[in-house]
């Protein structure tokens, strides 16, 4: 299936549908078969402890899941995250953005599932795994 926005589109139109996180996620890639996003880590993300929370990681995960599945469906804005698991496995490194690795494992016309691995740049251990589930609104 192709992908039916580019980067640049994509960005836009996560400006345009979620203002409110505009700044806060970046794409590094966006292919076929893997969705490579940054949240670009701030004070507003970190924890005591100076690492990034549990809540800005979930968000990465979920945001992720959502831009890889409208990259293959188009613009379905009111797709909505109907399931999300997540686990963490060990803490982000001290000052690093979260990369997310995201893959669709499923897309089917009404759902699609997608696997989501967070890794603190440049560390090779991933810190979070997340399996999403997102309904996608009948399609006209």
């Amino acid at each position: 299936m192709t992908l039916k926005f580019t980067v640049a589109e994509m960005e836009a139109f996560l400006a345009e549908v979620f203002p409110q996180v505009e700044g806060m996620f970046g794409i590094d890639a966006m292919e076929e078969d893997l969705l490579v996003m940054r949240l670009h880590a701030s004070e507003r993300h970190l924890r005591p402890g100076g690492t990034v929370s549990g809540p800005a990681m979930f968000s990465l995960a979920d945001v992720a899941a959502y831009v890889a599945t409208m990259a293959r469906i188009g613009r379905e804005a009111l797709t909505v995250t109907t399931h999300c698991s997540i686990d963490f496995m060990r803490k982000p490194a001290s000052g690093a953005d979260v990369l997310a690795e995201a893959r669709l494992l499923k897309l089917g016309r009404s759902l699609s599932v997608t696997d989501v691995l967070l890794f603190s740049e440049g560390t090779p251990e991933p810190v979070a795994h997340a399996s999403l589930t997102y309904a996608i609104p009948p399609r006209r």
